[in-house]
């Protein structure tokens, strides 16, 4: 079935949605000054000979500002998580406090910061090539509906729909901007 002009916009703005919600979650897991649970919930964990997500497998708390506490379902797992924390290469060192796990979240060196501020901006821009990426495909498909001969569309409906089809993108680089530019802030505060 050929392409249509609600198609191409519906199909582009899904596509750059998936990528604006890529970077929060991307970004969610990048450390702060402040200990959440965000940095640890996705930490794949060897459970019975599965891989499981931590969050999957354990209650995450934040009791304190600059400690994350974990306490497993099964307190065989333990050791799991600790190897598991340990191999992330989060620089964290979890220590194993009776049935539970503590994680103190040691402060962040000034370098420290400027590196994370890097990779937060590294992220940003890996979602706009992704959203460029759907414009491209998104013109791609206004061209071949151009040149279509069961379906008639106007030059005028066509320059349209790539004027929206650029809105689109102007208006998710716009999110991906501020998105990065809280983060950062957020990476940077001492």
């Amino acid at each position: 079935m050929a392409a249509t002009p609600a198609s191409i916009k519906k199909d582009t703005e899904t596509a750059m949605t998936k990528a604006a919600d890529y970077l929060k979650s991307e970004l969610k897991g990048v450390r702060t000054g402040r200990a959440s649970t965000a940095l640890v919930d996705f930490i794949k964990v060897e459970y019975y000979g599965s891989t499981s997500d931590l969050k999957n497998i354990a209650a995450i708390s934040v009791p304190e500002a600059t400690q994350i506490l974990i306490k497993p379902f099964d307190a065989g797992a333990m050791a799991e998580i600790r190897k598991a924390i340990e191999g992330a290469n989060l620089g964290l060192n979890p220590v194993a406090d009776g049935k539970q796990i503590r994680i103190n979240i040691p402060a962040l060196s000034g370098d420290r910061r400027k590196q994370l501020a890097g990779h937060v901006k590294k992220v940003g821009e890996d979602a706009k090539v992704s959203m460029r990426n759907a414009r491209r495909d998104a013109n791609k498909h206004i061209d071949q509906l151009s040149k279509a001969k069961d379906v008639h569309v106007s030059e005028d409906e066509i320059k349209d729909l790539k004027d929206e089809v650029d809105k689109l993108l102007k208006k998710h680089e716009a999110e991906v901007d501020k998105l990065v530019a809280d983060k950062t802030k957020e990476v940077m505060e001492v």
